[in-house]
């Protein structure tokens, strides 16, 4: 086994790969960028190596600077993680140049499955069944008709220089074919200059089944599968292993199909093999195709984990230390269900929107696995991604699993950036998903049940004012004034952009009325817990006049200082700010100009992803405050609209 090892990755992957090594009694080096001088694996790690600027290219992206880093604190091999370089054939060779192991697959391995046609090219050899269709180069109508009627209708034809759907067209008759065809080909012509198109089998009610397998170079053994079915625009959002539904026969076929994929490219290391499934008529044996092969640790290896007994961290320090694999396939096998979600700062009503923030307050419960990168009072970096954790829960059977998942999701504490935890909760109290009736667009049809906004219930509000104003702590600022009468206040709270007044009757310190609306909410402390009206009341974090209620996934106040309330009032329509740090990389605006309500005035990139930024009224542009290329903070003021008259 090796003495040390260097990750040359971040966040939670990096916390989670440490957290083997150092069972094993392996030291470990962290490297680090400018934005993560004081995260949680640099805190965690035995040694730490600062390699560059924020930017991932400018850090995790430098393998020479990686090499130096391991080289310099003495490292015999490096774990890539996922993302960054990790499936990067060139850092596995420059590694092996320098005298170190890379702890996961071969570079040839890598490029064998790197490109996607030559990759089904090679995986239709091997015996693994691929998509059926027809990618050749002969265009006439009757030759394409026999093509799709020998992959099996319904059929997809799609132009070969195509994007956008444009020259797509779904058959799901044969005597349909020609009309459409003939139609996809206009389409593309006029579109892309070539009226060129190929035939693939259309899967009906897609689901994305994925084998993890593990190789030591020649000989490879699976550990089931997992289902990643519940997607949004094509990213995971819940993962899930065993598959619902799988029977012992497709389990059977997937795994050897899987294990034949990684033998025929000589892999080494943990891997996944991904499946397009056709669910509309069950799971069969005929109906699963290869997709893509993922040469490195996934995200959601922590569900294999918990239904295997499997540390797969160190199952890939043990083979990339040179010993065989640990089990036989023989000797592998299941125990119970476990789900993964994946909790991403992130704003859903306003269609996901990567968040950024300062964590005032992280605490997950006991009873679940949460994977995690970050603690309380971390920030949510600009430059990668805004995953805050993976919470995973296991239990006998599905049901048993789901239900722990939502009981974990409902306990989870975050205080101090929007998430989606609300989101994951939904999903995860969905009555479909519960029936295991799970495919690729299960979220897009029921996007807008899911994304709705929970309304505090007077009890959540009446809680954020005791806890704005110090109420529920053991000693009151105010008991001294209530000796002989209770004491009358008017206190306001902010909510989603609207106050909210109550009338707060402080009758002692253990002792409260709070009428919110037509409400009456009576706050008492029995045997030193705060009780509403009676029951329990829930967590709550304050920070600043900012009050968390965890109830609902977490109601967030702001408590209003009254001698604040005049600038306040309204708000600054008048003034376009930036929702978070990012590049200014359009500005539509100019001085002068006459803008209504909805108008794009700039654009901002952050998080890899364009952000438009809207006129909140109509009005005149008073003045542009930034340009194109201009690095900006959370906050920054853009543009400045004239006062209204």
């Amino acid at each position: 086994m090796f003495e040390r090892i260097l990750i040359a990755n971040r966040g939670e992957i990096a916390c989670r790969v440490m957290r083997t090594a150092r069972s094993l009694g392996v030291e470990v080096v962290a490297v680090y960028s400018d934005a993560d001088r004081d995260a949680a694996h640099v805190a965690m790690a035995d040694r730490a190596v600062h390699i560059g600027g924020a930017a991932p290219s400018e850090s995790y992206l430098r393998g020479d600077r990686i090499i130096a880093a391991a080289l310099a604190t003495g490292a015999e091999a490096i774990h890539p993680g996922y993302g960054f370089l990790s499936e990067n054939p060139d850092l596995v060779e420059a590694v092996e140049a320098a005298g170190l192991v890379f702890i996961g697959p071969s570079a040839a391995a890598i490029r064998a499955m790197g490109l996607k046609d030559a990759a089904k090219a090679l995986m239709e050899a091997a015996g693994v069944p691929v998509v059926p269709g027809y990618h050749g180069a002969g265009q006439d109508p009757e030759h394409l008709a026999g093509a799709a009627e020998a992959i099996g209708y319904p059929v997809l034809i799609k132009a070969v220089a195509g994007g956008g759907g444009k020259g797509m067209r779904l058959v799901e008759r044969a005597q349909d074919f020609a009309d459409a065809l003939e139609s996809a080909q206009g389409e593309a012509r006029t579109a892309f200059g070539n009226a060129a198109v190929l035939i693939e089998k259309f899967v009906q009610r897609p689901r994305h089944i994925e084998v993890q397998v593990f190789g030591d170079g020649t000989r490879a053994v699976h550990l089931f599968e997992r289902d990643c079915s519940l997607q949004r625009r094509h990213q995971k959002v819940i993962e899930e292993a065993p598959a619902p539904g799988m029977t012992e026969a497709v389990r059977a076929a997937m795994g050897q199909a899987a294990v034949r994929a990684a033998e025929a490219i000589g892999y080494a290391g943990a891997g996944t093999v991904e499946f397009i499934v056709d669910g509309s008529d069950g799971l069969r044996t005929d109906r699963f195709w290869f997709m893509e092969m993922n040469t490195r640790l996934q995200v959601e290896h922590p569900v294999t984990e918990a239904i295997t007994g499997v540390d797969l961290v160190e199952w890939q320090l043990r083979v990339a230390a040179g010993e065989g694999l640990p089990l036989a396939q023989e000797d592998l096998c299941l125990n119970g269900h476990a789900f993964e979600a994946r909790l991403y700062a992130e704003d859903v009503p306003k269609g996901f929107l990567p968040a950024t923030g300062r964590l005032t307050h992280l605490v997950f419960p006991q009873d679940c696995r949460a994977d995690s990168g970050v603690r309380s009072g971390d920030e949510i970096s600009p430059w990668y991604d805004p995953m805050i954790a993976k919470v995973v829960t296991h239990g006998p059977s599905r049901a048993v699993a789901l239900r722990r998942l939502s009981a974990a999701l409902r306990a989870t504490q975050v205080a101090g950036t929007v998430t989606n935890l609300g989101f994951l909760g939904a999903l995860a109290e969905h009555p479909g998903f519960a029936r295991g009736e799970v495919d690729t667009g299960l979220i897009a049809r029921d996007l807008d049940v899911l994304v709705l906004v929970p309304e505090a219930e007077p009890r959540d509000v009446a809680l954020a004012v005791l806890a704005g104003l110090g109420l529920l702590d053991d000693v009151v600022p105010d008991a001294g004034f209530v000796l002989w009468h209770p004491f009358e206040r008017e206190v306001r709270l902010m909510q989603d952009g609207a106050e909210v007044a109550v009338r707060l009757t402080t009758r002692s310190a253990e002792a409260h009325d709070l009428r919110v609306g037509d409400r009456l909410v009576e706050a008492r402390r029995v045997s030193g817990q705060w009780r509403l009206d009676g029951q329990p009341a829930p967590a709550v974090a304050v920070h600043g006049h900012r009050i968390t209620v965890f109830s609902c996934y977490g109601l967030t106040f702001d408590l209003v200082d009254p001698l604040a309330r005049e600038g306040m009032a309204g708000g600054n329509a008048a003034l376009i700010e930036a929702p978070m740090p990012g590049l200014v990389k359009a500005v539509y605006a100019t001085a002068g100009q006459t803008v209504i309500r909805g108008d794009r005035l700039a654009v901002l990139e952050a998080m890899k992803m364009e952000h438009s930024l809207l006129a909140a009224r109509d009005g005149v542009v008073a003045e542009v405050l930034v340009r194109a290329g201009d690095q900006v903070t959370a906050g920054a003021a853009l543009v400045r609209l004239e006062e209204d008259a």
